[in-house]
């Protein structure tokens, strides 16, 4: 496989990537032996694979994914969840944990309008609205912690390659940190001050997702804002 542009280089749409023996990734498409960007973004190189993260762009859903979503409505048999996307979502009440899930009377008293729930996609198709699931290790209701909204785009930015990027968050800030791919970001800290800490990095992936070094800048940041948080339990002790 020979590259034409570079990793990490932001391309335009119909830009030559490579050409050769390679794999095809998303937002990339192909044409003989020769593969081209589908949109303005940053080209990524995983082994053989070359794939685009798109600059700007929302959420589609796809079977399989981790979505954080609010509850917007509570019908005959579940609850409607906006998961940021162009459909609403569908979770079925016999989709939370349990025998038979919540009755009818009592579904307000498990999810109620405004709540935040992590869910998985179940299934989703152009003929109906996705639907979810809350069965399975750390779904449900989220009741502690921060939530982060970025775009869609950077999650793949923001996990990094092989994860690189979000497990050096997670050791940097020592907080717990669940990536949903609509976006939603959740964040559990032993403390304000790291989930503070952890939700400004996030924040500095979404807005620099396109520049170079960008792992050592934000290693760099939480570096300090250690150092300012010492220097100021120094001062009040």
């Amino acid at each position: 496989m020979v590259l034409v542009a570079e990793p990490k280089q932001v391309v335009a749409p119909g830009e030559l990537l490579a050409e050769g023996d390679h794999l095809l990734g998303d937002n990339a498409y192909k044409i003989g032996t020769q593969i081209y960007s589908a949109c303005i973004g940053i080209l990524e190189v995983d082994g053989n694979r070359v794939f685009v993260v798109p600059l700007k762009g929302g959420y589609f859903p796809r079977a399989g994914d981790l979505v954080g979503g609010r509850i917007v409505d509570i019908g005959l048999s579940g609850w409607s969840v906006d998961i940021r996307a162009p459909y609403e979502a569908m979770l079925p009440a016999s989709e939370i944990p349990g025998p038979r899930g919540p009755r009818r009377h009592d579904l307000s008293s498990t999810f109620d309008v405004g709540d935040m729930v992590l869910a998985e996609v179940l299934d989703f198709d152009r003929t109906r609205d996705p639907l979810l699931t809350a069965k399975g290790p750390g779904l449900g209701k989220v009741s502690t912690g921060r939530v982060v909204e970025i775009s869609a785009a950077k999650i793949p930015r923001l996990i990094g390659r092989k994860g690189s990027m979000i497990s050096m968050l997670k050791n940097e800030t020592r907080c717990q940190i669940t990536v949903g791919q609509n976006g939603v970001v959740l964040v559990w800290g032993k403390s304000p001050e790291d989930e503070r800490v952890a939700v400004e990095a996030i924040y500095m992936v979404e807005r620099e997702a396109h520049t170079r070094g960008l792992t050592d800048r934000i290693r760099e940041m939480i570096a300090k804002s250690r150092m300012v948080e010492q220097v100021a339990g120094t001062q009040t002790a």
